[in-house]
């Protein structure tokens, strides 16, 4: 996948169950929890790219949320505040090889960055 595409689009949930099902009916998508992300269950599209999670709604996650893949989530979030953004998560690891950390831009607009292994 090249840096800079979105990668991965969180969708916020009360019910996980009914939303799983819902969108593996309306879609087509298979939805499934992944060992070792056990809670966040992962969907997939039919084409095999676009895929996501199906996170826990919270009080500070009401809206899906998009992750850009990018080279170097410090560079990038460097970058992003200096033409304004803030950062709301810093760069976490998701497991020893790939990362994300997610930014508000200048409208309030949270956006998530991915940094992993290039494949």
């Amino acid at each position: 996948m090249a840096h800079g595409d979105i990668t991965h689009i969180d969708i916020p949930v009360s019910d996980q169950a009914r939303a799983s099902e819902f969108y593996s009916a309306l879609f087509g998508w298979q939805i499934a929890e992944i060992p070792g992300f056990e809670g966040y269950p992962m969907w997939q599209a039919p084409n095999k790219i676009s895929g996501g999670g199906l996170a826990p709604r919270s009080a500070d996650f009401t809206q899906p949320r998009s992750y850009v893949e990018v080279d170097s989530i410090d560079e990038t979030l460097a970058k992003a505040t200096a033409h304004g953004a803030t950062v709301v998560m810093a760069k976490s690891p998701i497991d020893d090889k790939s990362w994300w950390a997610i930014f508000r831009d200048p409208d309030g607009n949270h956006i998530g960055l991915y940094e992993g292994p290039d494949e």
